[in-house]
């Protein structure tokens, strides 16, 4: 009878729907300046501010041990809210009521004024929260050389909550203060739900349970934005001392006019106008710039091994007509093509773009643009904004800091409000409902579905075992870490050595490419593939455990991974590197033609060719692979990969074939023959992309003057002409003048053999007559070659596999690893 009752009083609520009006969607155009919250701290009385338009309310009468102290040599030029400030010997702090879900602008100023009568406010220690999360702490304004220091937050909210600051001295003998206080809603769009992560694609990350510190808001190639003249009351600062080299005035852009905003698009409250009128660019065809750049790069300190929240501001200024034209972004290296006519389809029309990003041990975050070269002639950037994310969630507050509502302001503060009537009704329901068996804790259950294909592979690996393997994930047995979690380590049952590739606990990240990884590896078992052992999913684990490579990756064994430049030496040989290489070539044609299905790696590049002990290749990380017809492409909405390995025809196109690995297998060809990396945007200009630097080269007839300087005298001129050329065919333009894996192989054991040989190459001269041919078969996905009879050199040679269950695991040693 009480769910009957219940139920009746929902459906009295439903038919009052109608009567109330509330959106269902909101957009930045929707969002109104705010009056409050605007807090003069330490004031009985208000004052207005020019420079905000907006009235800030005196604090007092403030409940709470506080104390306050005004400043008795006050200038007429400050801004009148830096006249008092409120101290706070013990924890204590603000509560605000909510008016709306979503973002809230959370601005803290500080001006420590001297004052006989208090203590210096320069002394202060202190931490900040918000709804639990940490915002400062053990703060001091001492630190900092520009006065007032302005803190800013976005904290996402409900409007059951309230909005609680608090301020904690750092230690008992010390104290808090602060001068005035900003807590309004912000435009919705100033917190996205989610965002990608820049170093992986399919990585996204939830943002509205943390709180953004901003860090950083730069008006790019223009001026110093002060709240006056920006839409909701921002400071942006100039680009000038973030260069990370001296950049000539003629790459400054201003804008010859309004910004054209787009419908469903950016607003100007996502950046004002100034921002997106003006920029700063390099643009190949401008007869007034002297183009002796590759690209600009911003170089910012932010705090190690910390993420963040980056959003890009574009809006092409730059040419004087719309095109086609793309170019480069640049985030720790990591390249990303922006395309202004595909993304606006219009001049001096604003876009953006967000990302979260993992800070590495550096200090610095460097940022880039620069073109495309043989698809575009500029580059730009208009305006940036690097927000640091809390490491702490949101903490939902209870009933103390909730708000008593009545009916009819419950229903018109939920987004829709038809959807919380009906989820409260359910829930009631449920509740009321007699229990009848209590339901396992959340520990005890997997929350990752994977689908009865991948359950029934017999892959499943136990947690206990794999703590047990990694020594609960000892920290010490950490050997890689990518956007997908931690790499360690580990030896199972047995004497195994494994590489446990762990996603971080809780996120969900990665999902699709933890499945793709496993219906893959599952159904191959190739010499020259890497092999997986087995997966795990429970609590809230994704992992995957892996043959263990002794020797990591081939760039490793190439070049310095931490560096662009080209190391001293590579202590390969020739004949080692073409071994290699053939190893590598021989697991890619596999994936192209021994299965039924044929499968796009997608991701060929040097980190992602390991090898074992004995210098044997395996081409590993299957997260980005797609399966499909052999005589069809994949068109894809979005390109997906490692910039400096691209196929350009996919680019685009966006039509993914067999030719894109083809293509990024040439780009590995030319870092194995030249021990330098794909991209380095620390080179000039000309030398920047790998591929086009090297096969300027190769068309000359001189690739051998950039060769490895170890490799100096020691290949046969043959065997260096053979590789050269098959380099130069997987990196043509477009897809169907390039080689297929397997004819790529055939040339590649010809160098080997010319190499062996000593024979010198002769034009004139049939090489089929001079040397035997490299033979290939063709296997179905469901055969498993028998290794009785057969010596492993025929075996490898003929793709055959002799790869067991048992054999070493393979280590995903690199800094990209998923």
């Amino acid at each position: 009878m009480e769910s009957f009752h219940f139920f009746k009083i929902i459906l009295s609520l439903f038919l009052l729907l109608p009567f109330f009006s509330f959106p269902l969607h909101s957009h930045a155009y929707d969002y109104r300046l705010p009056d409050r919250y605007f807090v003069n701290c330490g004031s009985k009385s208000p004052v207005w501010v020019s420079e905000y338009q907006r009235t800030f309310s005196g604090d007092d009468p403030f409940t709470g041990d506080t104390s306050v102290v005004e400043d008795p040599n006050f200038p007429e030029s400050r801004l009148a809210i830096y006249k008092t400030a409120r101290i706070f010997k013990r924890n204590s702090g603000y509560e605000f009521e909510t008016t709306q879900d979503g973002p809230y602008t959370v601005r803290l100023h500080f001006y420590p004024f001297s004052s006989s009568s208090s203590p210096n406010l320069s002394d202060a220690r202190f931490n900040v929260t918000a709804l639990g999360v940490s915002l400062l702490s053990n703060f001091a304004v001492s630190n900092s050389s520009n006065l007032p220091v302005i803190k800013e937050f976005l904290v996402s909210v409900k409007t059951r909550w309230k909005l609680r600051i608090d301020f904690i001295p750092s230690q008992e003998s010390s104290f808090a203060f602060v001068n005035a206080i900003e807590a309004f809603p912000a435009p919705k769009s100033s917190i996205p739900n989610d965002a990608p992560a820049v170093n992986n694609t399919k990585n996204i990350y939830n943002l509205s349970s943390h709180v953004l510190h901003v860090i950083y808001r730069i008006n790019v190639g223009g001026s110093v934005i002060t709240p006056k003249n920006d839409s909701w009351w921002r400071n942006w600062e100039t680009d000038d001392d973030y260069l990370l080299s001296p950049i000539s005035e003629s790459n400054k852009y201003p804008g010859t006019g309004a910004p054209k905003y787009p419908n469903g698009g950016a607003t100007k409250f996502d950046a004002p106008d100034f921002v997106y009128s003006t920029a700063r660019g390099l643009n190949l065809n401008d007869n007034k710039q002297t183009i002796n750049l590759s690209n600009i790069t911003w170089r910012l300190t932010v705090s190690n091994n910390a993420q963040y929240f980056i959003r890009l501001h574009f809006s092409d200024i730059v040419s004087s007509s719309l095109n086609t034209e793309q170019f480069k972004l640049y985030i720790y290296g990591e390249a990303i093509v922006v395309s202004p006519s595909e993304k606006v389809g219009a001049l001096n029309t604003p876009f953006y773009f967000e990302y979260v990003v993992d800070s590495d041990a550096s200090g610095f975050l460097n940022v880039s643009v620069s073109p495309l070269l043989g698809t575009g002639s500029y580059c730009f950037l208009n305006g940036l904004e690097i927000m640091q994310i809390s490491k702490d969630q949101v903490e939902v507050p209870d009933e103390s800091g909730q708000k008593g509502k009545s009916l009819v302001r419950v229903i018109g503060s939920v987004v829709g409000g038809l959807g919380f009537v009906f989820l409260s009704g359910v829930a009631v329901w449920f509740y009321l409902k007699p229990k009848k068996k209590k339901a396992k804790p959340v520990e005890e259950q997997s929350v990752i579905s994977l689908g009865p294909n991948m359950k029934n592979l017999g892959l499943k690996v136990p947690l206990s075992e794999i703590l047990s393997a990694t020594k609960n994930f000892d920290p010490k047995g950490v050997i890689g870490e990518g956007g997908f979690g931690k790499v360690y380590k580990g030896t199972m049952r047995g004497g195994v050595k494994v590489a446990v590739k762990r996603s971080e606990p809780g996120h969900g990240q990665g999902l699709l490419e933890f499945q793709t990884e496993i219906m893959i590896l599952s159904k191959i078992r190739h010499r020259h593939l890497v092999s997986l052992i087995g997966y795990c999913v429970e609590r809230y684990e994704m992992i995957l455990v892996y043959e263990f490579m002794e020797k990591g990756t081939l760039r490793d064994h190439l070049y310095n991974s931490n560096s662009d430049q080209q190391s001293s030496h590579s202590e390969l040989s020739w004949v080692q590197r073409l071994e290699i290489c053939i190893g590598a070539a021989k697991g890619l044609n596999y994936l192209h033609t021994g299965l039924d299905v044929p499968i796009i790696h997608r991701d060929i590049k040097s980190t992602n060719i390991l090898l074992d002990e004995q210098n044997v290749a395996k081409v590993a990380d299957f997260g980005l692979s797609r399966s499909g017809p052999l005589d069809q492409s994949h068109v894809s909405t979005d390109v997906k990969g490692s910039f400096g390995y691209l196929d350009p025809e996919y680019l685009r196109c966006m039509q993914l074939t067999q030719k894109s690995d083809v293509y990024s297998f040439g780009v590995v060809l030319l870092e194995v023959l030249c021990a330098r990396s794909a991209v380095s945007n620390l080179l000039p200009r000309e030398q920047v992309n790998l591929a086009d630097w090297g096969m300027s080269w190769q068309k000359k007839g001189q690739l051998a003057e950039i060769i490895d300087p170890w490799l100096a005298g020691k290949i046969n001129p043959g065997s260096l002409k053979i590789f050269g050329e098959t380099a130069g065919k997987c990196l043509q333009e477009n897809g169907i003048d390039r080689p297929s894996m397997g004819d790529v192989l055939w040339e590649l054991e010809y160098a080997l053999q010319l190499q062996h040989t000593g024979l010198p190459l002769d034009p004139h001269t049939d090489v089929s007559l001079q040397l035997p041919l490299p033979v290939f078969r063709r296997l179905p996905s469901h055969i498993m070659p028998n290794s009785e009879g057969e010596d492993e050199d025929s075996q490898t040679r003929n793709g055959g596999l002799v790869v067991s269950d048992s054999e070493v695991f393979s280590q995903l040693k690199v800094e990209d690893a998923r």
